[in-house]
């Protein structure tokens, strides 16, 4: 008995350190995505984003779309832009999206050139809003 009690602590501090280390990288990422921001707020590229109102099930593809579009579109070879790149390509940065709880329902999100394009003003500030949004879930778990 004491042994499936401790098993069962020992399963829930793993799941809350990896809740903290999610929202830790979701808040490095706005943190480089605010540096990136400032540096590129007067480009007049439009891009194809998301909407703000991204379906939970959608969250991970939509993030799959802004990291599409800054390696077509941006410098990564710069080292802000380089690292923000890096930074949404983790899987932990994925795994912190994954906000989809409909089981073995397929989700049907849009593709990421379905989408509207915007100017990089808009696309950061929706980007920016998906990882808010990240950090949120994790804080309320």
């Amino acid at each position: 008995m004491k042994l499936i009690v401790f098993c069962l602590l020992a399963v829930c501090a793993v799941a809350a350190a990896d809740r903290t280390l999610q929202r830790r990288k979701l808040q490095e990422v706005l943190r480089q995505l605010k540096d990136v921001k400032e540096n590129l707020q007067h480009n007049k590229t439009m891009l194809n984003t998301p909407p703000e109102n991204v379906e939970d099930c959608c969250c991970q593809s939509a993030l799959e779309c802004f990291r599409a579009n800054m390696q077509v579109h941006f410098n990564i070879t710069e080292k802000k832009q380089s690292k923000l790149y890096r930074s949404l390509k983790k899987p932990l940065t994925l795994s912190s999206l994954d906000f989809c709880n409909s089981g073995n329902n397929m989700p049907t999100c849009d593709k990421c050139d379905e989408h509207p394009k915007v100017n990089v003003q808009e696309f950061f500030k929706r980007l920016e809003s998906l990882i808010q949004r990240g950090i949120t879930r994790l804080t309320m778990d």
